[in-house]
């Protein structure tokens, strides 16, 4: 039979296959790309990026130990870089949905590595997948420590920036509008007054108090499963193996990575995943909160509430003209509810490891970077155009102040509960200020009225902020 010009014959441990000609993979990957044509997932910039430094460090490590030739480890370790760059995105094909190992992602990096270490100049060895690229290392331990090295940078470069960011809009915010005198709510009921600009430092206090969660979270994410090999044993590498490439990737990246202290627990759980996931989690029900609250408040602008008006973005109906909606609240309550279903899926997923392996490690890896990049986007997104931009509507705000009939609590200590619910009651009938009902209702002077239920006092009343 004629060989396909197109297609290429390449063969690994269980045969023969037909790969791209194109392709920097070879047969073990061209295996798995047929074996689970399951989804259109693939693993993220940011996993190949790991993928790529583990790999990189890997090499250097063996070549200082005497173990890999200098020549051979440098082809290898420029063509780990480039993996790590993203050269070679294109050519990792394999579904997320896979071996619960990551086996097949671990050989596609090992045989990509290979295939671009053939192409540089290495020497008279030619690079081999498993003896070379993969030495000293098993998917047990590479994949585990991949998944943990992404997240941390994720977290380190993308995320917490991005928190920081949310948090200072925020606080900018809340100083901009410190003055203004609101309804407060609870039950969506009216409330006694707050000040608007302690209702946005409510928020970014959530925002901070996620950052100091998940800076928390961090020192146990740089704990690496490397050196474990296949059961956390170590076997088929040397004892300082996994210690000195958690140190080359913490030069490699100016992040604090050693060594995990126990591998089985490394490599048996994903504990520490699930912790972070949590935070993360956390985090997304803090931020969809402060999203509904941003719709809640910019509802209307003749029926709502009407406190505020978000930035116009984009026509909101393709029926109703002049229709605004809150579009980039919307959105950031989407990710919200991703990043809890995927929380819930990474929950599941770390339930099963089987003794010595977790056996659901891609679709962990997944759903915990997807996570981390859409928090930190929609974080940004929100920070940008919608709370720096949002005006706020000072007349309405003010009117719905002085007729809130709830403003009476402040007269409880001076005429009692049920005289207070009398007038309360009252003003709510007759549409009127408290204040008014209160001079019909009651022997307390105008001056008293108005010292009494002064709303800016009302908000002010000895509440830390």
């Amino acid at each position: 039979m004629t060989q396909d010009p197109a297609m290429r014959t390449v063969r690994d441990s269980m045969g023969e296959m037909q790969v791209p000609a194109y392709a920097m993979y070879g047969a073990t990957t061209a295996r798995a790309v047929e074996n689970f044509p399951i989804s259109d997932l693939r693993f993220s910039r940011s996993f190949l990026r790991a993928l790529g430094l583990v790999k990189q460090a890997a090499a250097a490590v063996n070549a200082d130990l005497g173990l890999l030739d200098q020549g051979l480890a440098i082809a290898i370790e420029s063509a780990a870089i480039e993996v790590a760059e993203g050269k070679w995105d294109a050519h990792f094909p394999i579904d997320i949905f896979q071996t619960g190992s990551g086996t097949s992602t671990n050989m596609n990096a090992n045989e990509v590595i290979a295939t671009r270490a053939d192409q540089l100049d290495h020497g008279e060895t030619s690079p081999h997948p498993n003896d070379h690229v993969n030495m000293g290392q098993s998917s047990n331990d590479v994949i585990p420590t991949a998944i943990h090295v992404a997240a941390y940078l994720e977290i380190a470069e993308r995320l917490l920036p991005a928190l920081t960011h949310l948090q200072e809009t925020l606080d900018r915010r809340a100083a901009e509008t410190r003055d203004i005198v609101k309804t407060g709510r609870t039950h969506l009921m009216d409330a006694t007054p707050v000040r608007l600009g302690d209702e946005i430092g409510g928020w970014a206090a959530q925002v901070g108090q996620a950052r100091t969660r998940l800076e928390a979270s961090l020192p146990r994410l740089a704990e690496l499963a490397i050196g474990g090999t296949a059961v956390g044993t170590g076997i088929n590498t040397p004892a300082e193996f996994g210690q000195l490439v958690a140190a080359k990737l913490a030069s490699l990246t100016d992040q604090p990575f050693r060594e995990a202290g126990n591998h089985f627990a490394a490599q048996g759980s994903m504990d520490t995943v699930v912790e972070v996931s949590g935070q993360l989690k956390a985090y997304a029900a803090g931020l969809m909160k402060i999203a509904n609250d941003l719709r809640w408040m910019n509802s209307g602008p003749q029926a709502g509430l009407g406190e505020i008006v978000l930035p116009v973005l984009q026509p909101g109906s393709s029926i109703m003209p002049g229709k605004i909606n809150p579009v980039i609240a919307e959105a950031t309550m989407m990710v919200c509810a991703q990043v809890i279903g995927n929380d819930a899926a990474i929950t599941v997923s770390a339930q099963m490891g089987n003794f010595e392996l977790n056996v659901m490690l891609p679709v962990i890896a997944h759903n915990l970077l997807e996570s981390i990049s859409l928090l930190a986007s929609a974080s940004n997104v929100l920070a940008d155009k919608a709370i720096a931009g949002f005006t706020v509507n000072t007349e309405t705000i003010a009117e719905l102040v002085e007729k809130n009939p709830i403003m009476v609590t402040a007269l409880n200590p001076v005429i009692g509960y049920d005289m207070a619910a009398k007038i309360a009651k009252q003003a709510y009938a007759d549409g009127r200020r408290v204040k008014d009902v209160a001079a019909e209702m009651t022997d307390l002077s105008p001056d008293d009225l108005d010292r009494i239920l002064d709303p800016a006092s009302l908000a002010d009343p000895g509440i830390k902020g």
